[in-house]
């Protein structure tokens, strides 16, 4: 009774050929939806990241070009006045927001390069600025050559402050340069799982291929082949292939059926004889 059982329970557990194509079909989709969610996800992660790195560069290579700007128009400002004799009005400049602007560039780029260069051009600045308040003084000294102290002080603090600011700007283009090769890698580091993912799915398909000419066109074949030799030649039905499903209750019942009318024919064969 036991043994009843435990085949009745195995035959319930047997899946049937709906089942199977459904279960090959869904592994298929599943490997490629997730596949594609690890893409998007990973692009989508990586893209904002070095995008903000992008926007941050851009936006700080704009801003030393503003500080190059305004020191070189104060420059010229002070160049101006030591070149008109009777001018006495000494020229403005935002130190404030020089010095912050200044500071959010070193908090800006994350580049261990850019930092220690910003520090320069603060050092840079802080000379030059020292040196050019002394340009009241001088304007109102007889004694002191206006030209000789713009030329021979005033000019090289200034000419290392734009050395600085342009060695600032080229170190953030590096690192902006630096953000979009990161960027263009981690693009194709994205579509890898997507690759991958089809890869396997073309040859999950092979292999449901394979798995249906194997289990089900062959042996459909095989049982048209013994159908046709038993109708036209009244050969002996005698396909056999192995399975548990739905097809080999078919191929079964064929059997049965053929071999019943074998022996109604002969029985009518002899009655006919009789």
């Amino acid at each position: 009774m036991s043994i009843r059982k435990t085949l009745k329970k195995a035959r319930s557990v047997r899946l049937s050929m709906r089942a199977k194509l459904i279960l090959s079909l869904s592994a298929i989709a599943a490997i490629l939806l997730v596949s594609s969610v690890i893409s998007v996800l990973e692009y989508t992660s990586m893209s904002n990241y070095v995008s903000d790195l992008i926007a941050d560069d851009i936006s700080s290579i704009n801003v030393a070009a503003r500080l190059a700007d305004m020191s070189n128009t104060y420059n010229l400002q002070i160049l101006e006045v030591i070149g008109d004799e009777s001018s006495v009005r000494v020229p403005e400049f935002d130190d404030g927001y020089f010095k912050s602007h200044c500071d959010s560039l070193r908090m800006s780029v994350a580049s261990n390069q850019v930092r220690p260069l910003a520090d320069s051009v603060m050092y840079s600045y802080s000379a030059y600025m020292l040196t050019s308040l002394e340009l009241e003084d001088v304007l109102q000294s007889d004694f002191i050559d206006t030209r000789s102290w713009y030329f021979e002080r005033l000019q090289p603090r200034y000419d290392r402050l734009r050395n600085d600011l342009d060695l600032l700007s080229r170190a953030i283009y590096l690192d902006l340069e630096k953000n979009s090769a990161t960027f263009e890698r981690g693009f194709y580091r994205s579509i890898i799982p997507g690759i991958v993912a089809v890869g396997v799915g073309l040859l999950l398909v092979l292999m449901l291929l394979l798995f249906l000419l194997a289990l089900y066109v062959n042996p459909l074949y095989k049982m048209l082949e013994g159908l046709d030799a038993y109708r036209s030649q009244d050969k002996k039905y005698t396909v056999k292939f192995e399975g548990d499903d739905e097809l080999a209750r078919l191929n079964d019942g064929i059997t049965e059926l053929a071999n019943e009318n074998r022996q109604f024919r002969s029985r009518i064969k002899t009655m006919s004889k009789k």
